[in-house]
């Protein structure tokens, strides 16, 4: 049979697969580019089901606003190296979720899955083609869809970190603003009131031990355990943290001066919470070592 250099040229594009698979595809279809193009995405979701079990702790951080100016999402996107999460196919990908999910709305990470892109696809069907085209697991592996009531603050750190930020009151630049504080300074909770009382229990029990070691009396303890853990509250709370523009300000007066209120922000930091594979170099270079000495007994 003869296969012409332009279908497998058509069947390239559409699957972004090399030439040579795509001739295979082409020959055992009998050239017909539809079933060949479906046969390749069977074998892309054996491909994609290998790589699975490997860790994918570099990727991307990606927003997609809507037209509200209101609402937006925020996904982080998963792949094994640095080089693909660079790579323009890797970053579409994630920026297409993040737009499908401001779309879809979707209740969870299965829903989003399903979730279609503008190209017609599921997102669960394009990663698993980007999977055997690139050669590395990928993974979508959170997201959130934020309304404010009033104001969003949008804002991305390069492609790795990324913050939104839902306001009542205020303007747009306080909003940007606020969410560049929390990509910068990473607070856990909205306000020391919201720091959960076993978190609150476990910082005063280390801080008492600290105090004690100072040898003060019991009283003077007391006293230096509760401004220490007021310090240590605020220094994980939103609205304690010393603004970044204006360290002499805390979020908590700059809310007050604008006359406005956070109700809701989250942040991503690609990677963050994801045990990374650490290589042993010196088990590495004896293996190595032993590999050579074998050969030259050879």
């Amino acid at each position: 049979m003869n296969i012409t250099a332009e279908t497998v040229k058509q069947l390239r594009e559409r699957t972004g697969a090399g030439m040579m698979e795509c001739k295979k595809a082409l020959v055992e279809t009998k050239g017909d580019l539809d079933a060949a193009a479906e046969l390749m995405r069977r074998q892309g979701l054996a491909k994609a089901d290998k790589k699975a079990a490997r860790i994918a702790a570099e990727g991307v951080v990606m927003i997609a606003k809507g037209s509200d100016a209101r609402t937006a999402a925020m996904v982080e996107v998963n792949c094994e190296t640095d080089f693909v999460a660079r790579g323009p196919d890797f970053r579409a990908f994630a920026q297409a979720v993040a737009e499908s999910a401001l779309a879809a709305r979707p209740a969870d990470l299965a829903a989003l899955a399903e979730a279609r892109l503008s190209s017609g696809e599921s997102v669960e069907q394009r990663r698993r083609e980007l999977v055997a085209k690139i050669g590395e697991n990928i993974s979508v592996r959170r997201f959130v869809v934020m309304t404010a009531p009033e104001q969003l603050g949008a804002y991305v750190h390069g492609t790795r970190i990324g913050a939104l930020v839902a306001v009542r009151g205020g303007d747009a630049s306080l909003a940007y603003d606020l969410a560049m504080h929390v990509a910068a300074s990473n607070p856990r909770y909205l306000s020391a009131a919201q720091v959960p009382a076993d978190v609150v229990a476990k910082e005063r029990e280390i801080l008492t031990s600290q105090a004690q070691g100072e040898g003060k009396p019991p009283e003077i303890v007391a006293k230096m355990v509760e401004g220490r853990l007021r310090k240590a509250l605020s220094e994980i709370s939103l609205t304690g943290q010393a603004f970044i523009k204006d360290l002499d300000v805390t979020i908590e007066k700059l809310l007050k001066g604008a006359k406005a209120e956070v109700v809701a922000f989250e942040r991503f930091e690609v990677g963050a919470g994801i045990e990374k594979k650490a290589d042993d170099f010196v088990a590495e270079v004896m293996v190595a070592a032993k590999g050579a000495g074998s050969a030259a007994r050879v």
